[in-house]
């Protein structure tokens, strides 16, 4: 079994209950697989040891299979990189997609425009090919009937 079948990785905020001022932890997010989340709120951890995790904080937490909770870390790190990878400036996200595939369209229909009038051309060019070589045959027999007519007068 891989890690991610044994330990499933949660993101939760640090809350304190108001009622019994225990530190719990409210689940925001489950990770389904490497890139993909399911936003979820309704379930609250709470902790069975002390903890020095501020309230407000957002955490990883990893879980296995029977809810136990495995680790927590502060999520900070994780978030950073994911702003990193996904939400800068020079990252690929959905705005960005959008526009490449845009350009792309663009360009597919200046190819296709392209493609059209090259064959249109070559279309043109194979029309005039066949006239020049009516042309060609009928000057041909025209110097043929010019020859014989030459030799008809002579003889």
């Amino acid at each position: 079994m891989t890690k991610i079948d044994t330990i499933m990785l949660h993101l939760a905020q640090v809350q304190i209950n108001s009622i019994s001022g225990e530190i719990q932890l409210q689940v925001l997010a489950r990770q389904e697989s490497e890139y993909v989340w399911e936003v979820n709120n309704s379930e609250t951890l709470l902790l069975a040891k002390e903890t020095s995790l501020c309230e407000g904080v957002l955490v990883l937490v990893e879980m296995d299979r029977d809810q136990q909770i495995v680790s927590i870390q502060e999520a900070k790190d994780w978030i950073l990189s994911i702003l990193q990878q996904h939400l800068t400036k020079n990252a690929i996200n959905p705005q960005f997609i959008a526009t490449e595939q845009s350009k792309i369209e663009q360009w597919r229909q200046e190819i296709t425009a392209q493609n059209l009038e090259l064959n249109r051309r070559a279309l043109e060019i194979e029309t005039r090919r066949e006239q020049l070589q009516e042309l060609e045959q009928a000057l041909k027999q025209d110097r043929e009937e010019l020859a014989r007519l030459q030799q008809q007068i002579k003889g």
